[in-house]
Parts: C-alpha cells; sequence; structure tokens
C-alpha cells in the first residue's frame, strides 16, 4: 500500500530534524593553521628586509653588495662549509665550531661558578652588601677591556679567549641567581626550618627549584654575552674562529664574506638562546 506524504508531514518532519553542523576542522588543518601563523610573518618580514637591501644597494655608489651579489660571492662557502686546506684556511664549520668550543668552556665554568656563588651571596645579606657593589662594576667593563689582562696573564691566546667569556658571562648569572634566592617564599623557608634541613638539603631541595626560572634568565643573558664576546676576542686573538674569519675578511675587503658571516653569527646566537629557554623549561617543568 503507498502511503502519501501530505505537505504538512513534511513540514513537521524538516522541523523535527536535527540541524546539520558543519564538520570541524582536522587535527591536520589545525596544524597547518598554527605553522602557518608562526612562519609567515617573519618569512614575510624577511623578504621585505632583503628587497629593500637590494633595492637600496643597486644604486650607483653603494657601499654594500645587494644579497643577490652576496649570495654570488659567497656560493662555495655556503655549499661546502667542511672544506679544510690547512692552518686558518677553513670551511665556516670549523671557524663556527672552534668559537663555539670557546664558548662551551668559558660559559660552563661560569655557569657553574656563578650559580654557587649567587647562592652564597643570596643566602647573606652581608655577603650581598659587600659584593654587591663590586660586581655592580666589574660587569660594566667591556669584553674586550679584559684581553690584555687575560693575555699577560695566561701567555696563550685559547685560554685568554675563555677567560674574556667567563668574566663576561658570570656576573649576570651571580646576580640573577643570588635575587632568585633572596626571592625564595618565607613559607618555605619555614618548613625547611620545621624540618630541620641541612644547608645542602635546603640547597638541593628548596632553593635550586625556587630559583630555576631566575638562574636561567641569568644563563640567557649569559650566553647572549659568551656569544658576543668570543666573536670580538677572536678578531684580536687570531687563529681559527669566526671573530678571526670576519676579521681576515675585513682585511682582504671581501665584504660578502663578512656579511655572510654575520648572517651565521646571528643563526647561531639565536640556536644558542633557544637552547637555554628549552633547557630551562624542562628543568622547570
Amino acid at each position: 500500500m503507498t502511503m502519501v506524504t501530505t505537505p504538512t508531514q513534511v513540514k513537521e518532519a524538516a522541523v523535527a530534524a536535527p540541524l546539520s553542523r558543519p564538520a570541524a576542522p582536522s587535527e591536520l588543518k589545525k596544524k597547518l593553521r598554527h605553522v602557518a601563523a608562526v612562519t609567515l610573518p617573519p618569512l614575510v618580514g624577511l623578504v621585505v628586509l632583503l628587497g629593500l637591501w637590494e633595492l637600496a644597494c643597486r644604486q650607483a655608489g653603494a657601499m654594500l653588495p645587494p644579497p643577490s651579489k652576496v649570495l654570488a660571492d659567497t656560493k662555495e662557502l655556503i655549499l661546502d662549509p667542511f672544506f679544510d686546506n690547512g692552518g686558518t684556511d677553513k670551511g665556516l664549520f670549523w671557524h663556527l665550531a672552534a668559537s663555539l668550543k670557546r664558548v662551551a668552556m668559558g660559559f660552563s665554568l661560569s655557569a657553574i661558578i656563578g650559580i654557587f656563588l649567587g647562592m652564597i651571596i643570596g643566602q647573606s645579606k652581608l655577603a650581598m652588601r659587600a659584593l654587591d657593589p663590586i660586581f655592580q662594576v666589574l660587569r660594566t667593563v667591556p669584553p674586550l677591556a679584559w684581553l690584555p689582562i687575560s693575555l699577560a696573564a695566561f701567555k696563550a691566546a685559547d685560554p685568554s679567549a675563555i677567560f674574556v667569556i667567563f668574566i663576561t658571562s658570570v656576573w649576570p648569572i651571580i646576580l640573577n641567581t643570588a635575587v632568585g634566592v633572596r626571592n625564595i617564599p618565607q613559607d618555605y623557608r619555614n618548613v625547611a626550618a620545621v624540618l630541620r634541613l641541612s644547608p645542602l638539603e635546603f640547597f638541593a631541595k628548596i632553593a635550586m627549584p625556587a630559583s630555576v626560572p631566575y638562574i636561567f634568565t641569568g644563563l640567557k643573558i649569559g650566553i647572549g654575552l659568551s656569544w658576543l664576546a668570543i666573536v670580538a676576542a677572536e678578531m684580536l686573538i687570531g687563529g681559527v674562529g669566526i671573530g678571526f674569519f670576519i676579521w681576515d675578511a675585513w682585511n682582504s675587503s671581501l665584504m660578502s664574506e663578512i656579511i655572510l658571516a654575520l648572517v651565521y653569527v646571528g643563526l647561531v646566537g639565536f640556536a644558542l638562546d633557544r637552547l637555554i629557554t628549552l633547557i630551562g623549561k624542562k628543568v622547570a617543568g
């Protein structure tokens, strides 16, 4: 038997049927949107900067080469950063590796000593009053001003460069660590007193965890200063290193190579900053 549907029944069925909702965007689309939101703005800014640089330096009498000429002049250095012809005639990889080795040694020393001294000074108001003025004066001394003293003391280039890195980067680590210890909540100190924690236990269980954000703020500042100091120091001590590469390129009037080296210096500095940030998040989390 054929059922007859009246217009009224069709209308009622349409009203009773649940409204269809548009499908939610997939996880892949969400990830792509996030990646685009993160990467597109800096890429657009970089393209605009390179375009303006190209236009400005293509004019007659421009003192700097445009990006296209920099790329053409340094193509071999970019494609083969690992060549080693002996002496200082090496690819950029080896110069960066030598600089990073010195930074790793000097910064590690400053991190160990800076955190240790900062913990001690932060616990003692008397020590803070006695040493803080000295630290404030010493931290304003430019990195290269320490180089003659370090060369006179160590009689060698590498130890002198490592000392310059250490003495430049240790101050923000000390001061930020001391501030972190001073700002430990009084409730934490009361709990430590009730539990009768030894100084070593207080350091490991309370002082260090509570001061982690301050410590890594000092470490981030310190790693930036370390990278600045080594580039400046290597310009004077010579040998293999990105600072020496820049100075040697300047003496040879190779402006394109200087610009390429500066790009690498900036990228490595950015990577070091992000590395310390990542480690800080892992430790704090």
